[in-house]
């Protein structure tokens, strides 16, 4: 897969996200945090809430259901999810996406992984 994230992007710290095929740089603001995320593999995650969270698709294709309602987005779109509202995904391996978390913290900049 060729690498859509290159400087700035790149530089930043990773984010601390257990999950298989995913690499994600973390941008933190003081009271939100963006991560620039690009996925190797295809991967679920389960149903589950946070804070709002908005999105736009770089590359490739994602499936989430958002209360309920099933929706397919892909390169060019942009999704958002209401703060507490259930929802889940079906990631395929290619997807890149830029995503807002209306939330400070969400996600941990992983350890001894920043790069110079």
């Amino acid at each position: 897969m060729n690498k859509i994230f290159l400087e700035p992007i790149s530089r930043l710290p990773k984010a601390d996200i257990p999950i298989q095929g995913l690499e994600a740089f973390l941008s933190q603001g003081a009271k939100h945090q963006i991560l620039f995320m690009e996925f190797s593999q295809d991967v679920f995650l389960p149903e589950h809430s946070h804070e709002r969270q908005w999105g736009v698709i770089l590359e490739g294709k994602i499936e989430l259901t958002i209360a309920g309602t099933n929706h397919v987005f892909v390169k060019g779109d942009r999704y958002f999810i209401p703060k507490g509202i259930k929802h889940s995904a079906r990631i395929y391996a290619g997807y890149a996406d830029m995503t807002f978390f209306d939330q400070f913290d969400r996600y941990q900049e992983m350890k001894n992984e920043r790069m110079v």
